[in-house]
């Protein structure tokens, strides 16, 4: 079994122990508060600054063919990152592949952080074709989530895309702690992607943020 998914397992116990964690998210019901929802009601919210750290040096694109991981969507990884696509091993139940399923969408790739110190993963899900709202989609991804409050959305430009950026803070049971997570989600003719920053703590978590920077400025809708 491939490494990437053997972590998204192991991220899938801790969600369990009610932690949303650095997972891949199993879809675990609604978010605890209405904040999303009132968010987009009332417009958009400026998201938590993701900029205050210097900015992440690239080491190359991801998403196009004969990369770590195919996508119908491009963008730049930080230097030492180490991107793998997630694959749901032969004959698995449907159990296993609710592990890598959130909301509306399924990891489909994960980019490690690890071989450049920081503990945590930046992972891309996606969700099948039709005419999915970005803003929607991103809504259900995090209303997929346990205990997640004080979302803020904003949307930005990718290329000639419109897509739309998520912060927000998750309650981690197991540790008794609060942090934020960080996503974004764009419609594709291959169905919405979605891209999430976790991390083990807020510290982990804004140590990585440039990367998750790096992504979002340099995102392009492909295929």
């Amino acid at each position: 079994m491939r490494r990437g998914l053997t972590a998204v397992l192991v991220a899938g116990v801790l969600a369990g122990c009610g932690s949303s964690g650095d997972d891949a998210g199993k879809d675990t019901g609604k978010s605890t508060g209405k904040s999303s929802g009132e968010s987009a009601a009332k417009g958009d919210a400026k998201a938590t600054p993701s900029a205050s750290a210097p900015a992440a040096a690239s080491g190359g694109a991801l998403g196009a063919k004969g990369s770590a991981c195919a996508l119908p969507v491009t963008f730049e990884t930080a230097a030492k990152w180490k991107a793998e696509s997630i694959e749901t091993p032969a004959g698995a139940d449907a159990s296993l592949a609710g592990l890598l399923t959130q909301g509306p969408v399924t990891g489909v790739c994960e980019i490690d952080a690890k071989p450049a110190g920081h503990v945590g993963f930046i992972r891309v899900y996606q969700g099948k074709p039709g005419n999915a709202d970005a803003r929607a989609v991103l809504r259900d991804f995090v209303a997929a989530e346990k205990n997640v409050s004080e979302e803020k959305y904003q949307t930005f430009t990718a290329g000639t895309a419109t897509a739309v950026e998520v912060s927000y803070r998750v309650k981690v049971e197991l540790l008794d702690e609060v942090k934020t997570e960080h996503a974004l989600a764009v419609s594709t003719p291959s169905g919405p992607v979605v891209i999430h920053l976790g991390g083990l703590d807020d510290a982990e978590h804004t140590a990585m943020l440039p990367a998750f920077d790096l992504a979002k400025r340099t995102l392009r809708v492909t295929a």
